[in-house]
């Protein structure tokens, strides 16, 4: 028996960990992936607020004996669930926060594809050199987007952080890997010569409507990309966009972290085409209920 023969005799049993989550487009992007491939998936949202390590091990504890192949995590648990895991991927070891956790024979490995969907987002925006990027936010997002860049060889990262800690930490993981990391004291000290901007924070996503960078900081010669996508026009993007700056929606890092997160879980590569196509449709019903509200 093949290894999609095998995959597709089983029922995949897959979720997400996290809150506030109910606006997640994972569960459609994921069992429309499943539907493509031949499989009987099934998503489940694992909405728990406020969990401490006690909570979040009893929740990692029945996703290891109740079936799944894994689960997706996020805000704001990427960072609480690494030392509760058995076995971590280099990538997420070297920054200290997991959105992805693999389930096989019973052991719990955590991995980071926000890194890698990120990566294959942005790079399209990326000039050949010269690269300057501003990152706002060094938590779990903000971690993988810095490690993203870092991956594609960008060596002028700017970290602003409003817990200077942090940005810190980050910029120390980051040494390593050629990043190229420093620490600013401010949106605007980061964007000082910037070509690029990265909204790492939730700041943004409904009901929220700040931004995470004033307005007038944004030029038209930047491109600035958020990894919020409820809205998908954030006011940071709505406002870029106003000065002439080119975008990026969270999209395509939701639809390529998913991908990747799915073939962790599967084995099999699933179709982004398929996923967008869910995500898509997600969106657009999330926005004809806000207008008809």
């Amino acid at each position: 028996m093949s290894k999609r023969e095998y995959a597709a005799s089983q029922k995949l049993l897959t979720g997400l960990i996290g809150a506030p989550i109910a606006h997640s487009a994972s569960p459609s992007m994921h069992e429309r992936a499943a539907e493509a491939l031949g499989l009987r998936g099934h998503y489940q949202l694992i909405e728990v607020a406020g969990a401490d390590a006690a909570g979040l091990r009893m929740m990692l504890e029945g996703v290891r004996r109740l079936g799944f192949a894994g689960v997706n995590v996020t805000y704001p648990y990427k960072e609480a669930v690494v030392p509760l895991l058995d076995a971590l991927a280099p990538g997420a070891a070297a920054m200290g926060a997991v959105n992805t956790v693999v389930v096989r024979d019973g052991r719990l490995t955590g991995h980071n594809t926000d890194t890698t969907g990120f990566a294959r987002a942005v790079a399209p925006l990326l000039a050949p050199a010269g690269n300057a990027v501003a990152v706002i936010g060094a938590g779990g997002v903000g971690k993988a987007i810095a490690f993203a860049l870092a991956s594609l060889g960008v060596t002028d990262i700017r970290i602003f952080d409003s817990e200077p800690a942090r940005a810190e930490k980050l910029a120390t993981l980051l040494a390593p890997h050629g990043g190229g990391a420093r620490i600013a004291a401010s949106a605007e000290e980061a964007l000082d010569g910037a070509t690029g901007l990265v909204n790492g924070t939730p700041v943004g996503m409904l009901p929220n409507r700040d931004t995470p960078v004033p307005a007038v900081l944004l030029r038209a010669d930047l491109w600035v990309a958020d990894a919020v996508y409820s809205p998908l026009i954030t006011p940071l993007l709505a406002a870029a966009r106003d000065k002439g700056a080119r975008i990026m929606t969270g999209r395509e890092l939701a639809i390529y972290q998913a991908a990747d997160a799915f073939e962790l879980f599967t084995g099999l590569a699933p179709s982004t085409e398929v996923m967008g196509e869910a995500f898509d449709a997600v969106m657009a019903a999330r926005s004809a209920a806000y207008q008809a509200a």
